[in-house]
């Protein structure tokens, strides 16, 4: 039977809102119409005004869209290429290859809009996901299936430790890495390309852009449509994938535009009133089930470094691990630029990550807090005036900060130095060794910049 096509007429261009009368037939919620040349003009239907008068917001240019043109349901909400043909490729949000390839033929197209799996379905297992990075697997592990969020302001190193962590991951486990950027600039998303390119993983990665130019409505939409290829290979593949937003924030942006478009009160700091929901739909499909897990890392850009900023805030809530990104150890040039005491995760508990772990991230929690308690004296009075176990605690945690730092394998061709990949045992065999006073003799200098402990040479200058 052939499908009806019901036709609509513009009543009104204001942006990218655009308000469409269907006389015979009042399209679905979240269905998509085309309007303009040849159907060039893409609209999600967000509200039904009266009973046959629709507002939608383009995800197109409205240029040439005028009142009177006719518009046209298609009967179906937007759906996205899914399957394995997908790997090695660049797609925009429509599920189009924006990598001058050949399109991808033959593949089976899934609307980009689902529920969560069901409670019944999710695992109940924790496991922690093991990254290479120090600083991360020792004081802030990730979970299986689990949310991390990476806070941090502009430049001080989130796309860097997501290109990292996508290299260790797709390189180590040789599983899937799903790259969405929403609201990025089109230079990072070419960079990327290039960098997984020379690296040999991205005949592993799906990488999916919706660049800081494109209308309000596609930057909102970008994360759904990754995320539904991501559930492709956890359902359906029976795989584990590895999902890396950058930036969670530029998506609450993109709704916080189309919410004062559509004409809604904006709420506080004038954010949409419906932040916590759409957040929320995009995140809980993010979890783990009996055939695979989605494990997601999000940059999460913290507007002028305010973790009281609702966007901030309500992103934390979905959070297993959160890794705070410090611009002042950015400045002392120990990177990664982890401050060491505000990230944290739930993982790290006795029964999950096990008694060791667990004992040495805590003492070495506690000895990076008596430092900084103590750094207003050293600064008034000096070093010298410490006790002797306040002195043997700052320089226990002066090595500890430069233990943490790491060379990237991503940063290879920047600061001339190997990368390294560290595994947790060997991390965590270092930093008891530190607190066991086994490296006081050694220059803090020897600890900066190396893989595992071993490497630590007592004649550094």
């Amino acid at each position: 039977m052939e499908k009806q096509i019901h036709q609509g007429v513009v009543v009104s261009v204001r942006g990218s809102v655009i308000d469409a009368r269907f006389d015979d037939f009042l399209p679905s919620l979240r269905h998509v119409l085309r309007a303009g040349d040849q159907g060039r003009i893409l609209v999600e239907v967000h509200t039904q005004l009266d009973e046959r008068t629709v507002r939608g917001v383009a995800l197109t240019p409205t240029q040439g869209l005028a009142r009177g043109s006719v518009i046209v349901d298609t009967g179906r909400t937007f759906c996205v290429p899914v399957g394995e043909k997908l790997l090695g490729r660049v797609f925009n949000v429509f599920g189009e290859t924006i990598d001058k390839g050949e399109p991808v033929k033959e593949a089976e197209w899934r609307s980009i809009h689902h529920a969560p799996p069901p409670l019944t379905q999710q695992s109940t297992v924790s496991e922690i996901f093991r990254t290479g990075i120090k600083a991360i697997d020792v004081l802030a592990p990730l979970e299986r299936g689990g949310k991390a969020g990476l806070f941090g302001g502009a430049g001080v190193g989130k796309t860097v430790l997501i290109t990292e962590i996508i290299h260790n991951m797709v390189g180590l486990l040789k599983g899937i890495s799903i790259f969405c950027g929403i609201g990025e600039r089109c230079r990072e998303g070419e960079e990327l390309y290039r960098e997984m390119k020379d690296a040999g993983v991205l005949e592993n990665t799906i990488l999916v852009l919706g660049q800081m130019n494109e209308p309000p409505g596609a930057r909102f939409r970008v994360g759904h449509a990754a995320l539904t290829m991501a559930e492709y290979f956890r359902d359906d593949a029976r795989q584990d994938v590895m999902l890396l937003i950058d930036n969670i924030f530029r998506f609450i942006q993109a709704g916080s535009e189309v919410s004062g478009l559509m004409g809604q009160l904006p709420s506080r700091l004038g954010y949409q009133p419906t932040l916590g929901t759409e957040l929320a739909e995009l995140e809980e499909r993010i979890c783990s089930t009996g055939n695979g897990a989605i494990t997601s890392i999000q940059a999460v850009y913290v507007p002028a470094d305010d973790f009281t900023d609702p966007s901030a805030v309500h992103t934390f809530g979905h959070l297993s691990a959160s890794i705070v990104l410090s611009r002042k150890r950015a400045s002392e040039g120990l990177y990664p630029a982890i401050d060491l005491l505000q990230s944290g995760s739930k993982m790290l508990m006795p029964h999950i990550a096990g008694e060791r772990h667990y004992r040495i991230a805590q003492e070495i929690r506690r000895t990076l807090t008596l430092y900084e308690e103590l750094k207003d004296i050293i600064a008034m009075l000096g070093l010298a005036e410490l006790s002797r176990d306040d002195q043997r605690t700052v320089y226990r945690a002066r090595r500890l900060e430069r233990f943490m730092t790491q060379p990237f394998f991503v940063t290879e061709q920047f600061i001339g130095t190997e990368g390294k990949m560290v595994a947790l045992e060997d991390s965590l065999d270092g930093c008891e060794r530190i607190l066991n006073d086994e490296f006081a003799d050694y220059p803090e200098s020897s600890l900066y910049m190396i893989g595992s402990i071993s490497e630590a040479k007592i004649d550094e200058p």
